[in-house]
């Protein structure tokens, strides 16, 4: 498993400093929505043909050590 803290950036420059794909403007939260209303994993990766599954992997990842309040990437 790659380590999702390299993967989301968090920079107040780019989308206002909502956490993206690092390199992207692709912020997570778009991700998280799109699988949740059931886009699948490969219909994401033609959508946004710079995203990679891992990338995927570490928004999810991101949003749950956000949501168990266990580590927090500093802004």
């Amino acid at each position: 498993m790659s380590d999702y803290k390299a993967r989301i950036q968090i920079d107040p420059a780019i989308m206002a400093g909502k956490p993206v794909i690092r390199g992207t403007r692709i912020p997570v939260d778009r991700i998280l929505a799109e699988l949740g209303h059931g886009v699948g994993e490969t219909e994401l990766l033609v959508m946004y043909p710079r995203l990679t599954a891992e990338d995927i992997r570490a928004a999810q990842l991101y949003a749950a050590a956000i949501l168990s309040n266990q580590e927090v990437l500093a802004h």
